[in-house]
C-alpha cells in the first residue's frame, strides 16, 4: 500500500494506491472514521467535519474537510494511515 496526502482549501486529500486484497477492509477502516469510530492514535478526528470516501480500480480517495478555523497535521493523519494499514496487511504501510 502507497499513499500520498495532500492539503487542499478547507482540508486534506489522500490518495491510496496498491492497496489490492485489502481495499474492502480499508474502506470498512475509512468508513469506521467517517461513523466517528476511529482507533488512530491522535486526536486529530476530532477537528474533522467530514470524510468522503471514493475507490476507483486499485486506488482509494479519501477527503478529509476540517472544521472552520482548525488545522489538520499531516504527520497525525500518516500516523493514522500506518496504523490502519497494519490493520489491513498484518504489517504496516
Amino acid at each position: 500500500m502507497k499513499y500520498t496526502i495532500s492539503n487542499r482549501d478547507g482540508g486534506i486529500h489522500i490518495d491510496v494506491t496498491g492497496v489490492r486484497d485489502g481495499s474492502e477492509q480499508l474502506i470498512d477502516a475509512f468508513t469506521k472514521c467517517r461513523e466517528g469510530r476511529c482507533s488512530c492514535p491522535t486526536q486529530e478526528y476530532e477537528k474533522v467535519e467530514a470524510i468522503e470516501i471514493q475507490q476507483s480500480g486499485e486506488s482509494i480517495h479519501v477527503s478529509i474537510r476540517v472544521r472552520e478555523g482548525e488545522i489538520i497535521e499531516t504527520g497525525d493523519i500518516e500516523q493514522c494511515l500506518q496504523h490502519t494499514g497494519r490493520g489491513v496487511s498484518g504489517d504496516g504501510v
